[in-house]
């Protein structure tokens, strides 16, 4: 494996410790940033996330730079990505589903098993597809809004509308968006499958 893989696998194995961190009764108290009152817990599930999705940017870099872009790599780049988003996601509606609303939750993750499922499709026909740019900003939108919730919207206390609700909002654009095109550009994998 190389070092790219690893990297991304590294992604995954943050998953855990981030859900660890997040949903055990851990009780480290509140901390005050910028006017925002939010949990240690918060911040802390935030700087894992925020450190793991970083490592998203990192490894396609090392990828590129060094050519050691691997269909495996194409592979689990995107698996890494949907596992990390869902499972904050999914940690955000069972904290306090004001965060993230069950239904967007819904529609991002089913987005995310859809295309899974296509680029599974599409791996029995010989085909490898590594994310477009549309799939790129889909996936920093949905990161910049899980940050931004995480962190109970402090970076953003001094603009007047609320920065975690509209970037969800961003993400959840994207998210379709992206979905439609994916299916779009690959619908002759549908159209002539058996």
């Amino acid at each position: 494996m190389n070092i790219p893989n690893k990297i991304t696998v590294s992604r995954i194995l943050l998953i855990p410790l981030f859900l660890i961190i997040m949903l055990a009764p851990f009780d480290w108290g509140k901390m005050n940033l910028l006017g925002a009152n939010l949990p240690v817990t918060h911040f802390v599930g935030a700087l894992i996330f925020i450190i793991a999705s970083s490592t998203d940017w990192i490894d396609g870099h090392y990828a590129r730079k060094y050519n050691l872009v691997t269909n495996m790599g194409k592979f689990l780049d995107p698996l890494a990505d949907k596992l990390l988003v869902s499972a904050a996601l999914i940690v955000l509606v069972e904290i306090n589903d004001v965060y993230a609303p069950s239904w967007i939750v819904i529609i991002i993750i089913s987005r995310e098993f859809a295309v899974t499922g296509l680029r599974l499709l599409l791996a029995g026909e010989g085909e490898v597809v590594a994310a477009n740019m549309l799939g790129k900003i889909k996936t920093w939108t949905q990161i910049v809004a899980i940050s931004s919730i995480l962190l109970h919207n402090f970076i953003f206390v001094m603009i007047p509308f609320r920065f975690d609700v509209v970037s969800l909002w961003v993400a959840l654009f994207f998210t379709v968006w992206s979905g439609w095109d994916y299916f779009a550009k690959n619908s002759h994998v549908l159209k002539n499958s058996k």
